[in-house]
């Protein structure tokens, strides 16, 4: 079993930064693949970034990468998507999740998720 919280979110102005945390419970973190998504308003949650268990791996959705990055601590049983260069349309509900499998970028392959984080960006 896995708990997530995430923390971190809140409101910023475009062009600005965010760095969301997710401190997972358990001693076995660090065998799960974690990974970042997001849902926007009236649209399906989406994936955004997600890393494997040594974090050397690392993989994002096209509409982020550049501006995103995914890390984790192992130590400190957290995972981090430091987010910068921010726009309107990264406005969502941000949920990290934790895949005994793995990377991966479904939903589907996540077992264990957050209650979620408020990311608002205005123009």
């Amino acid at each position: 079993q896995v708990q997530l919280v995430e923390s971190g979110g809140g409101s910023v102005q475009a062009g600005g930064s965010l760095r969301l945390s997710c401190a997972a419970s358990g001693r076995t973190f660090s065998s799960y693949g974690m990974g970042w998504f997001r849902r926007a308003p009236g649209k399906e949650r989406e994936f955004v970034a997600t890393i494997s268990r040594s974090g050397i791996s690392t993989y994002y959705a096209n509409s982020v990468k550049g501006r995103f990055t995914i890390s984790r601590d192992n130590a400190k049983n957290t995972v981090y998507l430091q987010m910068n260069s921010l726009k309107p349309e990264d406005t969502a509900v941000y949920y990290c999740a934790a895949a005994a499998s793995g990377v991966g970028i479904r939903t589907t392959e996540y077992g264990y998720w957050g209650q979620g984080t408020q990311v608002t960006v205005s123009s």
